[in-house]
């Protein structure tokens, strides 16, 4: 059965501003001839990787609020330069908004069950909540109207 991460979002205010750091990393590592894969890097290996590459999303936290995801593609092990273990999370660059809702901060990343993860915002809905600016969505979120 699928897994899924959650994960504080630390720097970007808002989705745009992930979606333009996935572009500029993508756009640094082509000049300088690196690959240009979006990865996160993570100290822990997730214990049920086998359940969550190429099937799970990491879900992010922006601002106190669950708001969007992106699909893990494969997690790699590997160590660093000072020879310490680490984990990178190959990620889709396609940054997927979700349903919005309010997560308190926590340490390091947690596991989301595939019925407890938020679902795709729908951008054809009629109520027009895809429509909404993030903020607005996120503001109605924080007050439980949506």
């Amino acid at each position: 059965m699928a897994l899924h991460l959650l994960k504080l979002c630390v720097g970007p205010a808002t989705i745009e501003d992930l979606e333009q750091r996935i572009a500029r990393h993508r756009d640094d590592a082509l000049q300088a001839g690196r690959d240009p894969s979006t990865f996160h890097v993570t100290r822990m290996v997730p214990k049920r990787a086998s359940a969550i590459a190429g099937q799970g999303s990491i879900f992010w936290v922006i601002k106190g609020t669950l708001c969007c995801r992106q699909a893990i593609t494969a997690i790699e092990s590997f160590t660093d330069t000072d020879g310490i273990g680490r984990c990178r999370l190959v990620l889709d660059p396609v940054v997927v908004p979700v349903n919005p809702r309010p997560c308190r901060p926590f340490q390091g990343w947690r596991y989301l069950t595939v019925r407890s993860a938020p679902a795709d915002l729908d951008m054809r809905r009629a109520d027009g909540l895809a429509d909404m600016p993030e903020a607005l969505r996120r503001e109605l979120s924080v007050l439980g109207l949506i």
